[in-house]
């Protein structure tokens, strides 16, 4: 059986993750309820998969890398210097993945960015959508799908209220 990839995200009401400067001041602003389920899912997976920009996002929210404990692959256009936490992968995202999925392993974890997110859509690469809907229209910013996405159909898994967010859990049909 393959491993599954799984998109677990926090989304604006009207469906943005970030403000159009990358910014998720928003996420802090409103009240949850523990680590509204993030260790929990966080325990499901030994992978991540995430874009160079979100990546250099990371260290300006975190004093450290929050990730260290799991297998970590960055996608990046260029050459990287070496890291101690992450591999750089400078080839095909879909391919990369195909392979990933064919792997001995617990879940994968996409944890962005968009163009990451862009590519795997299209090839129909996301098994599992966890979105927690958070209280705030913002109005614009970097929208969690891009346009013209293959149709995909899902089944509700689960919801839950997370304070005033709301988790919804879909698997793909």
């Amino acid at each position: 059986m393959k491993r599954p990839v799984v998109l677990y995200i926090a989304a604006s009401l009207d469906g943005y993750i970030a403000r159009e400067d990358g910014g998720v001041d928003w996420l802090n602003d409103v009240e949850g309820e523990g680590d509204n389920g993030y260790s929990d899912f966080y325990n499901t997976i030994d992978t991540i998969l995430i874009g160079k920009k979100t990546y250099d996002q990371t260290f300006e929210l975190a004093d450290e890398f929050p990730y260290a404990d799991k297998k970590c692959y960055v996608f990046s256009r260029s050459e990287q210097p070496p890291s101690p936490h992450v591999t750089f992968i400078h080839e095909d995202v879909a391919g990369f993945v195909h392979k990933l999925k064919d792997q001995d392993g617990a879940k994968i974890w996409i944890v962005g960015g968009a163009e990451v997110l862009d590519v795997l859509m299209k090839e129909k690469l996301v098994d599992e959508f966890i979105v927690t809907i958070t209280p705030i229209v913002l109005g614009n910013g970097i929208p969690l799908f891009k346009g013209d996405n293959p149709e995909q159909k899902l089944m509700l898994k689960g919801s839950k209220s997370l304070g005033q967010f709301v988790e919804l859990h879909y698997v793909v049909k």
